[in-house]
């Protein structure tokens, strides 16, 4: 812990629990120095040369002279390799066992003594040093991984290893969790280690709190995912390619992951796309379906402080029409920030506040925190303590650490049966009438030094069963916390689709639920940041997020503020929240003229709200996120790829916010296609730049021509149709849902198209045409 650690702890927490920070921090490295062994001499290693081969299901095993590697195409056309013969699982990311092996594929020779795995959609061609090329079936090279390379300690113990890849010289990189500077990732170093980067954070800042191994790259060629699947701290280095201009001598793009530790194995997915996530969501899990409220307009404040200020909140809501879904309430409801506990005195009947919401359409959410409290007397601690369910260091000792409510311990999430208890506790929140569930700090964090973990790195974990340390387990802690939440409130509550969402996670956390930005600075450049971390997060197979409206920290100007509203008012999570120090964030607190354009906004997002029902049903089956790049349906448009200010909802809409002070025009870029400005019908053709106005009262949103959206009418549901081109077609799908529960609802398909002079919309399913049965407007015939 430096002098700036400390300045930032003091400022952040106090003095006094700085100073306990600066004692947890010197103990948690006094901790490793005894429980980490000693990293002496190492021992380089390489494939060496291709020996033998064994032909198996999906692939087969190619035996080097100093390793082995284990080649298998799955079923849903996923193609995993391991070095070492590691095999695919155990693994945290996969849902279940993981897919089945793909017959069809075949292990045969290759030239050079190499060999070939030829499947339907890939062909992975390894040389007889061990260098591994992922090619489309006409051949085209996609990603070349060079021979890997391990340090292994000669006494034993874990060993680091690196491998680096090149890709096509006009690829880009996205993804790898959720990154500040984006959505697309320049050259530079991004470090894989879930992270609290202590206070606000703005573009450049790296770590934060969610990482993965998780890179998307998009090229002319074609599309690929690459996930390595190991839980290590590590750092990957990208560097994009340079084109020769027509010479010939193009500079491949390179990418170099090295690990501390950790399997080398990896799975990687290729195709358009869409269809890339969509077996990236078959291979780790369908995202969670959050009920439909939580699509609405949720509003946070660390510092409610009373039940009183809740409802004059809530009433300032109603009193000015303004809708609202959700009341989140922060740590400062519990009893000493105690996890679990409710402060009688402030908030003396909470269930009663939470009926009283639920009448008006309004969800109580509570923030949840891993830590608890270490005193004996606490019912959680002792229920921990009876279980065994703390985290120990190496001479089994529970780990201490210092946050909200003072000395704490952490529950080991990695062992099935701390989940299950965790997991029974939420109990007390649906009792309180807690409809959603917040999980913050998860990293975990503790006030030692922010950047580093606050559980030594020799601390033991369970890891279901196979034992090991917190080099292994910190990043997937956050995950697990959300499978525990979301297990347990399946068996409380079995009736209701479960609403989670988690500051921290690994890749398959979207079966658990979503995530938000964390503390992103106030500013433009954290609303900038805004955008890139829920595009960046859906590219990893996330498709639900979304920052805190305003910038966690900070008194955002009345101008970034609406704009960041704006922008919020089209993400899948649109919830405003902000500390204690940054005072009020409530649309009215902003002037009468943000509040009559906020008021616009929140309206506009109660209307999509059945297109957003039909997304996430979508996100479910398929893996699609709502907020797509520009590129989604034409990765091939070396424009659309460097387009990083504008994004498509759904297939239909594309969204431009405003990133910059004063703006009130901006230049978008659009797609192929006709498009319609939303709010004066103008035409548009891409692909292209258009210049549009962006007053203050808007930003500019653009229909896609031919779609067909469900939105919300005066009387219900209603089908809004945009002209098709002439001599085309369009369609949408709508997919209804009650609001709750797990039946599966019907996808209604309707098509448009000119007849008679006029646009004519259809429903189209198995028992052949019919007319639908919500009214159709249709717009942009002018």
């Amino acid at each position: 812990m430096d002098g700036r650690d400390l300045v930032r702890s003091v400022r952040v927490i106090g003095s006094g629990r700085a100073a306990r920070g600066v004692r947890a921090a010197w103990r948690r490295r006094r901790i490793d120095a005894a429980g980490l062994p000693r990293r002496g001499a190492e021992r380089a290693r390489v494939p060496g040369q291709v020996e033998s081969a064994e032909p198996g299901p999906g692939g087969g095993v190619i035996q080097f002279s100093r390793s082995e590697l284990r080649i298998m195409v799955a079923v849903n056309g996923a193609v995993f390799w391991g070095w070492d013969g590691t095999a695919p699982g155990p693994s945290y990311a996969l849902a279940g066992s993981g897919p089945e092996p793909d017959p069809r594929a075949v292990l045969e020779p290759d030239k050079d003594g190499g060999w070939r795995v030829v499947a339907e959609r890939v062909t992975v061609v390894v040389s007889r040093h061990g260098a591994v090329e992922v090619c489309t079936p006409g051949g085209v090279v996609l990603r070349r991984e060079l021979p890997p390379r391990w340090w292994e300690p000669v006494e034993g113990g874990a060993g680091r290893w690196m491998q680096r890849a090149e890709v096509a010289a006009d690829a880009r990189f996205f993804g790898l969790g959720g990154r500040a500077s984006g959505p697309r990732l320049r050259d530079g170093s991004y470090r894989l280690w879930n992270t609290d980067p202590g206070g606000s954070f703005a573009p450049g800042d790296d770590p934060l709190y969610l990482t993965m191994p998780v890179q998307l790259v998009v090229a002319d060629a074609g599309t690929h995912l690459m996930f390595y699947d190991t839980t290590w701290d590590g750092t990957v280095v990208l560097r994009e390619g340079e084109e020769g201009a027509g010479s010939g001598h193009d500079r491949a793009g390179r990418c170099e992951l090295r690990m501390d530790g950790g399997p080398l194995r990896c799975w990687v997915m290729v195709g358009p796309p869409a269809r890339v996530l969509l077996t990236w969501a078959s291979l780790t899990g369908a995202p969670a379906l959050p009920p439909a409220w939580a699509l609405g307009h949720q509003h946070a404040r660390w510092g409610f402080g009373s039940e009183q200020e809740v409802r004059r909140i809530v009433a300032g809501y109603q009193e000015r029409g303004l809708p609202l879904d959700a009341v989140h309430l922060d740590i400062d409801h519990y009893d000493g920030h105690r996890v679990f506990t409710v402060d009688r005195e402030r908030f003396p009947k909470l269930p009663v506040l939470a009926e009283e919401l639920r009448r008006d359409g309004i969800r109580l959410v509570s923030v949840v925190d891993p830590a608890v409290k270490a005193a004996p007397g606490d019912p959680v601690y002792d229920g921990g303590t009876a279980v065994d369910a703390f985290v120990r260091d190496a001479s089994g000792r529970p780990v201490r650490g210092v946050v909200w409510a003072g000395e704490s311990v952490y529950p080991d999430f990695t062992h099935p049966r701390v989940r299950q208890w965790w997991g029974g506790l939420y109990e007390e929140r649906l009792e309180q009438g807690f409809a959603g569930f917040w999980h913050d700090m998860n990293e975990p964090v503790s006030f030692n030094a922010f950047g580093e973990p606050t559980l030594p790195r020799s601390a033991r974990h369970a890891l279901e069963g196979r034992g090991g340390d917190h080099r292994s387990a910190h990043n997937v802690y956050g995950l697990c916390m959300a499978r525990a939440g979301y297990e347990g409130l399946r068996e409380l509550a079995p009736q209701e689709r479960p609403f989670l969402f988690t500051r921290s996670g690994w890749a398959g956390m979207q079966r658990y639920g979503g995530t938000w930005s964390g503390d992103v600075a106030t500013g433009w450049p954290g609303l900038r940041a805004s955008l890139s971390l829920v595009l960046g997060l859906g590219l990893c197979g996330v498709p639900y997020s979304g920052p805190d409206v305003g910038g966690f920290d900070g008194s955002p100007s009345p101008e970034l503020y609406l704009r960041w509203f704006q922008l919020g008012a089209y993400l899948p999570l649109f919830r405003t929240h902000a500390s204690l120090r940054a005072g009020r964030r409530e649309p009215w607190e902003f002037g009468s003229e943000v509040l009559e354009h906020a008021r616009a906004a929140l309206l506009e997002r109660r209307r999509l709200l059945p297109y957003f029902v039909t997304l996430s049903h979508l996100a479910r089956r398929t893996g699609a996120p709502y907020v797509r790049p520009v590129w989604w349906s034409a990765p091939e448009d070396r424009a659309l790829r460097d387009c990083e200010d504008t994004f498509l909802l759904g297939d239909s809409l594309l969204v431009a916010p405003v990133l910059e002070a004063g703006a009130d025009r901006r230049v978008v870029r659009l797609p192929r296609g006709r498009w319609y400005d939303t709010t004066t019908e103008r035409v548009y053709e891409g692909p292209g730049q258009v210049l549009v106005d962006a007053p203050l009262s808007r930003i500019p949103v653009f229909a896609r021509a031919g779609a067909v959206l469900p939105v919300r009418g005066d009387a219900g549901l209603e089908l809004e149709t945009w002209a098709p081109a002439p001599g085309r077609t369009g369609g949408g799908l709508v997919i209804r849902d009650a609001g709750d529960g797990w039946d599966v609802p019907e996808v209604e398909r309707y098509v448009a198209r000119h007849r008679g002079g006029k646009v004519v919309v259809t429903r189209e399913g198995e028992d052949g045409v019919s007319e639908p049965e919500w009214p159709v407007r249709v717009r942009g015939l002018g």
